[in-house]
């Protein structure tokens, strides 16, 4: 690991702990060179599945594509980084568990809305307006009689 400030190759690891929901580990390391701390955070790397675009395009997974669609979503909310982060990790374990090479990106979108949902209700809307493509005013106000349906 090199440290972030000096470029140093020596750093030692001060403290290790889990971090969201323990599929992290967060390491607090000092640097040898000019004592300077910073943390790290090490998840396991999986080999994703191909994702099935609508228009039968095939794309490698990109966790960088789905962290940029969860936080348009989520700017300016009462969510912090580590509770998008532990979202985006059990969207990941959800397309694994299917074992397929392929996964369609309905239904990465489908985990993206459900955890959105648990998260923050504007969020929520923010990406269901963009994900079900609405045109409307009424198609807003669907989705909200549903959200109250379900939570009334």
């Amino acid at each position: 690991m090199h440290c972030p400030f000096c470029g140093d190759k020596t750093t030692r690891v001060v403290d290790s702990r889990f971090a969201s929901d323990g599929d992290q580990v967060r390491r607090r390391r000092e640097c040898q060179g000019c004592n300077e701390r910073f943390t790290t955070y090490e998840t396991a790397n999986f080999n994703m599945p191909t994702v099935l675009k609508s228009n039968d395009i095939r794309q490698s997974f990109s966790e960088h594509k789905l962290r940029d669609g969860m936080m348009r979503a989520l700017k300016k909310r009462p969510v912090t980084a580590e509770q998008m982060e532990s979202a985006i990790i059990r969207i990941k374990k959800s397309i694994l568990s299917t074992g397929e090479s392929e996964v369609q990106s309905d239904h990465i979108g489908a985990h993206v809305m459900q955890e959105l949902r648990s998260l923050d209700d504007v969020a929520y809307i923010r990406f269901a307006s963009v994900y079900n493509s609405f045109n409307t005013i009424t198609e807003f106000q669907n989705v909200i009689e549903q959200m109250e349906k379900s939570s009334g």
